[in-house]
């Protein structure tokens, strides 16, 4: 019995490992915000605390998604609910990199550094966060439909999310307002696709590029570690 435990463990030592890596990332973030709440006495980025929050929601139902997958019963039924609520949440992970315009409100008795290291551990999780769903998204629609498909999938969600980012950061549309009023926010992105701006188009150009940038990286790395472990 014992031995199966550690083989069962074993098998699994590098998920738990991320999943262990990830959560103390995000106490660290917490601990951060509660560090600078006592010194300032200003709860200026509690909110990040939510922020985080919700980009832990798209890795929760990726995972999910993926341990269902292997199903097979249940893959053409429950997995496209899973990734339908997915992608609407999954522009929450990658969104906590435009807090970093907060620091042009800089508070006088707060450390610029301390912000910015606090930010970019809040940028890093949330980007990880994000990163690893939509690497397990990506697993499944390779599985189901190929390759080509599977990075076509990569491909469309990083713009669909940066667009969603721009929704939410300068339009102030949320998640929850495509559950709650889905006619509204279909009208309003319509009305952003026929009547694009100059910013939106920049913003969502630039932020496509640097997530497909980071995923790409991160996803040959780890092939890279592959080619090397199994060559030792």
């Amino acid at each position: 019995m014992m031995r199966k435990l550690l083989l069962f463990f074993d098998r699994r030592k590098y998920k738990a490992s991320l999943f262990f890596l990830l959560s103390a990332a995000s106490a660290t973030c917490i601990a951060l915000v509660l560090a600078r709440v006592a010194y300032s006495n200003s709860t200026r980025y509690v909110g990040l605390i939510w922020n985080l929050f919700l980009a832990w929601i798209p890795f929760a139902l990726a995972y999910l998604a993926y341990a269902l997958s292997w199903q097979r019963k249940l893959v053409y039924f429950t997995i496209p609910a899973f990734a339908l609520l997915w992608l609407i949440f999954f522009p929450n992970a990658p969104y906590i990199l435009t807090d970093f315009q907060h620091l042009t409100e800089q508070a006088a008795n707060v450390p610029v550094w301390f912000d910015v290291i606090m930010l970019i551990w809040f940028a890093w999780t949330g980007l990880m966060l994000g990163v690893i769903s939509l690497y397990l998204m990506q697993n499944i629609i390779r599985r189901e439909f190929g390759r080509t498909i599977g990075w076509l999938f990569v491909s469309v969600v990083s713009l669909l999310s940066s667009g969603g980012i721009y929704i939410g950061r300068f339009i102030r549309w949320n998640s929850w307002d495509i559950i709650s009023s889905p006619f509204g926010f279909a009208s309003e992105l319509l009305n952003q696709a026929i009547d694009p701006s100059i910013r939106s188009i920049g913003f969502i150009s630039l932020y496509t590029l640097f997530f497909l940038f980071v995923y790409i990286t991160l996803y040959v790395f780890g092939h890279l570690l592959q080619e090397q472990s199994g060559t030792s």
